[in-house]
């Protein structure tokens, strides 16, 4: 199987299943003498990390990531840095009675198609589990991008489950870290935990809808054609496990407004120009204007449940399955600080490749231009 890396300047290849002894990382093309240990990692894994509440899977694993090399004196030192991180909590006798079947809605189907042969102990790579090592690769973005532009900000949150949205008029940034599902509104998460509880009770699951801000992003990232900022978010949002829709600014809903209503009129600021509206969303032309970005996406619910669901075997038999394990009824929730390591190693890839095309240098607006 090939085409496990993601990134130009900023690379990173993940590897390992989700049963095996342990899954990891190696992320390449970070500069030199960044300050990077552990700990700053592990606080992006212990985000993602499953068993935290009773509506994530309640898989029980520690996601103790350990650098195995590119970083000397607690500093990197701009050679590959290998991340592992061991599987503890493996329970592959769950998965016994799938080994041959397929599951309605899942991979395995697909993966038997094109190779063969599958790993279907927790569903191998196609498993949400390989995402940790993503998360991990995010960590060491973060920590690049804290070093180059300290005034950028990477905000994940959920805006969406099943039948429930998020009331923009009551966004509270500050109530995301302060609940299970990263939502901006402290005062709608015991409806949210009420309804998702009624549908892990039914032995069912649930879509979700996820949002990621980017505030604090330079203009002039990205390039005009076949490396649009737009499209390689797209992409690396549609990379994560169990997504099935991308929008970006507007979005799906720019097709129901006129012209007038989605142009992001312009004046002239103290600072250089300033926008009236974000309808696009922070890109134009593929290229970050300055504003906040502002990228969406959609998650299917999740496939394994306990309901029967008919379907067929590798004999072309057909029968009903149910899918032992152990679940996320929603796994939109864990797909949040996903969605930011993401974001963060798409923005860091496009900040060093625009270093190495322009140097920073920016066209100039006003009486000296």
């Amino acid at each position: 199987m090939s085409y496990n890396t993601f990134g130009r300047e900023f690379r990173f290849t993940t590897w390992g299943e989700s049963h095996g002894p342990a899954l990891g990382v190696t992320v390449d093309g970070t500069p030199p003498g960044v300050a990077l240990d552990e700990g700053y990692i592990q606080q992006f894994l212990d985000l993602r990390r499953p068993g935290t509440s009773k509506h994530t899977t309640q898989r029980r694993e520690a996601d103790q990531v350990r650098i195995l090399s590119g970083i000397f004196e607690g500093r990197t030192t701009g050679t590959p840095i290998q991340l592992m991180i061991e599987n503890t909590d493996q329970r592959s006798r769950d998965y016994g009675d799938i080994a041959t079947s397929f599951r309605p809605g899942h991979a395995d189907i697909a993966y038997h198609l094109k190779y063969g042969i599958r790993d279907y102990r927790g569903g191998g790579r196609s498993s949400a589990r390989e995402t940790a090592a993503r998360v991990a690769a995010g960590g060491v973005a973060q920590a690049v991008l804290r070093h180059l532009l300290p005034d950028l900000a990477v905000t994940g949150y959920m805006v969406q489950m099943g039948a429930l949205h998020l009331e923009r008029a009551r966004f509270d940034a500050s109530a995301i870290p302060d609940n299970p599902f990263f939502l901006p509104d402290a005062t709608a998460v015991q409806e949210w935990s009420d309804y998702l509880d009624a549908i892990r009770k039914d032995q069912n699951s649930v879509g979700a809808a996820i949002e990621v801000l980017i505030q604090g992003c330079p203009p002039g990232l990205g390039a005009p054609v076949y490396a649009k900022l737009d499209t390689d978010l797209a992409a690396a949002m549609m990379s994560i496990n169990a997504v099935k829709g991308v929008e970006i600014g507007e979005g799906m809903g720019a097709a129901a407004l006129t012209g007038t209503d989605n142009a992001d009129e312009i004046r002239m600021g103290n600072d250089g120009p300033r926008f009236l509206s974000n309808h696009a969303g922070g890109i134009l032309g593929g290229i970050s204007t300055g504003q906040d970005i502002a990228v969406r996406f959609s998650v299917k619910p999740t496939s394994s449940i306990t309901t029967p669901r008919r379907t067929i075997n590798q004999q072309g038999q057909e029968i009903e399955l149910i899918t032992k394990g152990r679940h996320d009824p929603c796994v939109g929730i864990r797909a949040v600080p996903v969605a930011e390591a993401m974001a963060a190693c798409v923005i860091l890839d496009h900040l060093l490749m625009d270093r190495a095309q322009t140097g920073g240098l920016r066209g100039v607006i006003g009486p000296d231009s």
